[in-house]
């Protein structure tokens, strides 16, 4: 069931922080809250990474995990990790993203990385657009891993397992830079890209690699080179 609606004012003001959402949807009966995010959205290479989290306790320092360093990233995340009540990930490969699509590979990893969490649900507060199919009631949160604590730790949760893992890919092909650009497409990206052509870890369905392989027939998964 999703809740396509906002809270209103009365019931999440703007100046409780950001544990507000989580705190009124509790007094109303609606926990345990779970949040959702996603890293790896824009990238033309490496697979988008899927997190949910169930904080259960009060983790200082949570943020958007753009808004973060690489090495405060790190420290929240053990945090997170260790002290969450609940934590899932979910990992879609660029080849299910080339078949699928790369938003309905989004609502499908949101979908079962709350599936996969160890516990029960009241309710699910995913970033930026409503994901139907969860199995309690949600809802959509512009921005929300800067102003709900549930979202902002599965975005570091879900950036810092996505980084890792292209820093693993950066050793199978180091030529892309896949360690320094995380596979977004960046200017030298680009360029390894027209010199050595794509690799399985690219996404071909995107329009900065299908010009490089084979046909170079234009991609329509392309959403910018952005760093979500």
């Amino acid at each position: 069931m999703t809740v396509a609606f906002r809270p209103a004012p009365s019931v999440v003001r703007r100046d409780v922080g950001l544990y507000g959402y989580e705190r009124a949807l509790t007094r109303r009966g609606l926990g345990p809250v779970a949040g959702v995010d996603e890293a790896g959205r824009g990238a033309c290479a490496g697979p988008l990474v899927v997190a949910a989290v169930v904080l259960g306790r009060r983790i200082d320092g949570l943020n958007d995990s753009k808004l973060l360093t690489a090495s405060r990233r790190e420290s929240l995340y053990s945090l997170i990790t260790t002290a969450a009540e609940a934590v899932s990930v979910v990992v879609i490969p660029p080849a299910e993203i080339d078949v699928r699509g790369l938003h309905r590979s989004n609502i499908e990893g949101m979908r079962r990385a709350v599936a996969r969490l160890p516990c029960d649900l009241g309710y699910v507060l995913t970033d930026g657009f409503p994901v139907p199919g969860l199995p309690v009631p949600s809802l959509g949160v512009w921005k929300g891993d800067r102003v709900a604590a549930c979202v902002a730790a599965a975005s570091i949760v879900a950036k810092v397992t996505r980084d890792r893992m292209m820093a693993t890919l950066d050793g199978h092909h180091p030529e892309y830079g896949f360690a320094v650009h995380k596979g977004y497409g960046t200017v030298s990206h680009r360029r390894a890209l027209e010199t050595h052509g794509p690799c399985p870890a690219h996404r071909f369905s995107f329009a900065t690699v299908a010009r490089f392989g084979p046909g170079g027939v234009m991609g329509e998964n392309e959403v910018g080179a952005g760093s979500a």
